[in-house]
């Protein structure tokens, strides 16, 4: 199995996705893919209660792709084994009337994940520079003063909201928060043959919708739209990450390994040591339990 390198993903500089391959299977075989996850998702739950006992930082986790790039599964697979009360995932849907009347990032700074736990976003804070960039009228929803027509929302709104998002995760990490953004790479035509699965098997119908199809012809315009916010906000303090998605078990290997390659770089999580007081008296607790 090829090594991964967390380099060749981390954007650092200005890229263009045309260049980026889709698919990377790491020369191994599915079984090879699999149990070479299970070792990284056990090195990451040690690594999460540690961080736990810690207490001291927390990790936001963004994961965001096109329909079908397998965000969902990725998530099962990655954190499964880590303890139900240290991983929290919020799956942003399209905004109530309550978050409507908050800024469009009030939702996502609620979600910020407490310290000592994981929070993974399931589509993000970046659906504001994506899917309203695409449908600019939608930014009618948000009630913005001096927005009144899409006539309104030009390149410099959406500068300023890269500004602002920016702002917004350099806030998170100098707090304590550990910031991890992956864009799931898909091919059209990989999406296609997804798609098609779903239409074939009954059991996936439900996860349809003609809205899929008529998102599909903006193809382009989301690719572009994903590049720019890529390249505007790929920091070193919340790098973007680019997994090519095809094999979606060589991707959620990615995905778990660059998470662990980063991680154990923080030295400082460890558990806390007991007490003076505790530890000399440690024989005296053992034996009062012992003689019960």
């Amino acid at each position: 199995m090829e090594k991964i390198k967390t380099s060749d993903y981390r954007v650092g500089k200005e890229i263009s996705l045309k260049e980026i391959p889709t698919l990377n299977t790491l020369g191994a075989t599915e079984e090879e893919l699999e149990k070479a996850l299970a070792k990284e998702r056990n090195k990451l739950a040690k690594f999460q209660n540690r961080m736990y006992a810690h207490g001291k930082y927390g990790v936001l986790i963004c994961i965001q792709g096109m329909d079908t790039a397998g965000k969902d599964s990725l998530i099962r697979e990655v954190f499964k084994d880590l303890n139900a009360r240290g991983v929290v995932v919020h799956s942003f849907k399209t905004p109530s009337v309550r978050e409507l009347r908050h800024d469009y990032l009030w939702r996502h700074y609620m979600a910020l994940p407490e310290r000592g736990k994981f929070s993974v976003f399931n589509r993000t804070h970046y659906e504001n520079v994506l899917v309203t960039r695409v449908h600019p009228e939608y930014i009618l929803n948000e009630n913005i003063p001096g927005i009144e027509s899409t006539d309104n929302i030009g390149p410099g709104f959406w500068s300023k909201r890269f500004e602002q998002i920016n702002n917004f995760e350099k806030h998170a990490v100098e707090n304590g928060t550990i910031i991890f953004k992956f864009f799931l790479h898909l091919s059209k035509e990989e999406q296609r043959h997804r798609l098609l699965r779903r239409l074939n098997k009954e059991n996936k119908n439900w996860k349809f919708s003609p809205g899929d199809l008529k998102e599909r012809k903006l193809w382009d315009n989301y690719q572009k739209c994903y590049e720019e916010a890529i390249n505007h906000t790929s920091t070193a303090h919340a790098p973007w990450y680019v997994i090519p998605a095809d094999n979606k078990k060589a991707s959620r290997l990615i995905l778990a390994d660059i998470l662990y390659d980063e991680l154990k770089e923080y030295k400082d999580v460890r558990e806390p040591e007991l007490n003076h007081e505790t530890r000399a008296h440690l024989e005296d607790y053992k034996k009062q339990l012992e003689g019960e």
